[in-house]
């Protein structure tokens, strides 16, 4: 069971980021994520809502500020309903498949520092984000600040 779970939580990140990127244009599809987000706290154990909710607030507080800074322009204030689902997507690994990237710590520290910003750029590109600083200079504000941010949202997961 063990090992399906997280093949299945593995392919639940992939699917929910697209539904959610995807669902910027088509709203319709943030239900399914939606309906995804209800059966994976159903199906986790005990202490999952607390960890989605607080890296969900974390990171939507966080990409808000970068909004109110002019890294990105969602054209909406604080930011759209599809970001703030893929946040709760996001969250939903942290106790799962992405347990592991936390250790060791340069693990998470590495991902985070790469992959944040491969993300958001595709992401912005998909769902229609302004990137008013371009993509080179979003990429290189977006690099440390995920390069913290993932091995502090994989800590506070594994504790909570």
């Amino acid at each position: 069971m063990r090992r399906g779970w997280l093949l299945g939580n593995a392919l639940w990140l992939q699917a929910g980021w697209w539904l959610c990127v995807l669902g910027a244009h088509r709203p319709w599809l943030l239900l399914i994520v939606v309906f995804g987000l209800l059966l994976h706290v159903w199906l986790s154990p005990g202490g999952e809502l607390r960890v989605l909710l607080w890296v969900a607030v974390a990171g939507c507080l966080l990409d808000s500020t970068l909004g109110m800074l002019g890294v990105f322009s969602f054209g909406q204030w604080p930011l759209p309903a599809w970001l703030a689902l893929l946040w709760l997507v996001l969250a939903s690994g942290m106790r799962h498949s992405l347990a592991g990237l936390g250790q060791p710590a340069w693990l998470a520290v590495l991902l985070g520092l790469l992959g944040g910003p491969l993300a958001y750029l595709a992401g912005a590109r998909l769902a229609g984000i302004d990137l008013p600083l371009g993509r080179l200079d979003t990429a290189l504000i977006l690099a440390p600040v995920w390069a913290l941010a993932l091995p502090l949202a994989l800590r506070f997961a594994a504790r909570g």
